[in-house]
């Protein structure tokens, strides 16, 4: 009997034993999970707490007048959370309500649910870029379909079809954005791709948000968290004022429809860009974040005409004979030239037995004369005195000095302008000249670079730099930096203006009256009688910028009024000829667009002859 009960007693201690035994390690193991495994803290806080970003709209763009140029449209993104998903669900009715395959669902539902990064009681994206009109008819029935819910997310729309290129476009996020910059961007946000949305990014995008939302074991929405008090709102992007006028770049782009080129209008006074149009263009709604938008952009890069391509800030052109009147005022500033001087010209420039045509004919001409004319051999004799200075065979020495004042006008070098992609052009100095005459031990000769004296050869600016050329010829010296938005839009709704630092050419203020002179004849009585407005002092130059490849290209600049330049502009049309025969009345008439708000009946033939011009397929 004691043997019974000693062995009772044994039996109980083993029980007693392997419950606390148990016991031990059960806690052991909460202690583990709740304290030490992180991952099932997250996934615990997950299924109670769930942190949820709020997304900021992002700031407008509006132009010079107030007239809205971008605006946010709302698209959604709808989540699903796998733990509250009906298996009964009518999967082919779902799929027919968004417009797409059962493919594309299976693809889409399927989650590696032993990843950290999903949780079967977290929402997780199905699809994103619904628009509109897909969600209104979605949401109806949206009860049918348990677990799926739509987040609000904002993308750019544009009420006007013009100014693609200088608006930009948003995009989503790559690795390389977020690895960047982590703290800001996560998968599935936009951000500026290009133009001025990619250069004011930081202004616009604005501040992501955080709510703190309650959800049961199941995932199902059960409140704020402590009423909404440790939510973070989402803070609005700033929004910015541009410098364009809308109307006026409207009217530009259809000027320039069916041509290759670009132009660049802009307000001396300040630098401000008025327009700025690359042909040909596109509509910037075709790169509305939304579904087929990929085809859009597939589509646009294919185009053999390369519309995404900014001819203005981008393209590297010969400026033709509208690089006088800035040689000129550097010779004139160097007391190679003044007033009374004459040169001689015989139809053409002779050097030993080389012989460089001139359009304007034999005559003797001064300064005035010889830019109103476009005298060629005028300016052959002026630029090899210029690189000439110590000698016929050391004309680096001379060229060092005329690009010196190149420099200062801008060219040679980016303006940056607050666009992405500009280029510098090309200013040739001794080391390119040595490179390129290698095969004669690197001598060269200012007979050799004659060309560059009329704008050809090897010199290459972009139609910006031309625009910025003209503007400082408008002001007599001095150009502001020029850009294409004014500031931010504070309370008042008035932009807190940019304000750009005045840069100064070395060249005294007469010299440039003497130029500016010339050029209100070359377009009063020359060649630029095209671009003459009625009432209006006009002072331009026409270039024809020679062309190997095929037809010419017709070039022009100029700015207006003469005392009190409100606009200059550049033009250059792609193998279109003379600068005469498309550029000059093109500028003409924006210029006229611009000062007058119309155009005068006596000029409407002028207006309806270049908007019928087709130049697209000329061979």
């Amino acid at each position: 009997m004691a043997y019974q009960l000693k062995d009772g007693n044994q039996r109980m201690r083993v029980i007693i034993g392997a419950v606390i035994l148990t016991s031990i390690v059960l806690i052991f193991k909460l202690g583990q999970l709740q304290l030490l495994d992180q991952e099932f803290v997250e996934r615990a806080r997950a299924s109670a707490i769930q942190e949820r970003v709020t997304y900021p709209s992002r700031g407008l763009i509006f132009d010079r007048n107030q007239q809205l140029l971008v605006h946010n449209e709302a698209i959604y993104d709808l989540q699903f959370t796998a733990s509250r998903l009906d298996p009964n669900m009518d999967t082919l009715r779902f799929c027919n309500l968004l417009g797409i395959d059962l493919e594309t669902f299976e693809r889409n539902i399927t989650k590696d649910w032993s990843r950290p990064m999903f949780s079967r009681h977290v929402p997780t994206t199905f699809l994103n870029r619904i628009d509109p009109y897909t969600f209104a008819i979605f949401k109806e029935h949206l009860h049918e379909f348990p677990g799926f819910e739509f987040v609000l997310r904002n993308v750019r729309s544009y009420p006007h079809e013009n100014a693609a290129h200088i608006l930009g476009y948003i995009s989503e996020v790559n690795r390389e954005i977020i690895s960047r910059n982590p703290d800001i961007y996560a998968p599935g946000d936009y951000y500026g791709a290009s133009g001025v949305e990619l250069v004011y990014e930081p202004l616009l995008r604005g501040k992501k948000g955080l709510e703190l939302v309650l959800r049961d074991n199941l995932g199902r929405f059960v409140g704020s968290f402590s009423d909404g008090i440790l939510d973070t709102p989402a803070v609005s992007g700033y929004h910015l004022q541009a410098t364009i006028d809308i109307e006026l770049q409207a009217y530009i782009e259809k000027l320039m429809a069916n041509k290759k080129g670009s132009v660049v209008a802009i307000e001396p006074s300040t630098g401000e860009i008025l327009a700025m149009a690359s042909s040909p263009t596109f509509d910037p709604n075709k790169l509305v974040i939304k579904m087929g938008r990929s085809d859009s952009f597939l589509e646009l890069v294919r185009d053999s005409l390369q519309p995404l391509f900014n001819r203005s800030l981008q393209a590297k052109y010969p400026p033709g004979s509208i690089f006088k009147p800035i040689l000129a005022l550097i010779a004139l500033e160097e007391g190679i030239l003044n007033v009374r001087r004459h040169i001689t010209c015989q139809g053409a420039y002779y050097y030993r037995n080389s012989r460089w045509g001139c359009v304007a004919g034999p005559g003797t001409r001064n300064v005035t004369r010889a830019i109103q004319q476009s005298c060629n051999s005028f300016f052959y004799q002026i630029y090899r005195e210029i690189l000439e200075r110590e000698g016929f065979s050391r004309p680096a020495i001379g060229l060092e000095k005329l690009n010196d004042y190149l420099t200062q006008f801008g060219l040679g070098t980016r303006l940056e302008v607050d666009l992405p992609g500009e280029g510098p052009g090309h200013v040739p100095n001794d080391a390119f000249y040595k490179r390129l005459y290698a095969s004669e031990g690197g001598r060269w000769y200012s007979t050799y670079t004659l060309s560059n004296a009329i704008g050809q050869g090897e010199l290459e600016l972009t139609t910006l730099q031309m625009a910025n050329l003209v503007s400082i010829l408008a002001n007599r010296g001095y150009y502001f930096q020029p850009h294409l938005i004014r500031g931010k839009i504070g309370p008042g709704n008035e932009a807190e203006k940019i304000i750009k630092d005045k840069r100064r050419i070395d060249i005294s203020p007469e010299h440039f009256d003497v130029v500016v002179d010339a050029m209100e004849l070359a377009v009063s009585q020359g060649s630029g009688r095209l671009a003459a407005i009625p009432g209006i002092e006009v002072c331009g130059k026409t270039g024809t910028s020679e062309n190997p490849h095929g037809p010419n290209h017709s070039v022009f600049f100029a700015f207006a009024p003469k005392d009190n330049p409100q606009i200059a502009v550049a033009v250059y049309v792609e193998n279109a000829g003379w600068g005469s025969a498309y550029a000059a009345p093109i500028a003409g008439l924006l210029i006229e667009k611009y000062l007058n708000g119309e155009i005068h009946r006596s000029r409407q033939w002028i207006e309806n002859r270049m908007l019928d011009a087709d130049l697209l397929n000329i061979p």
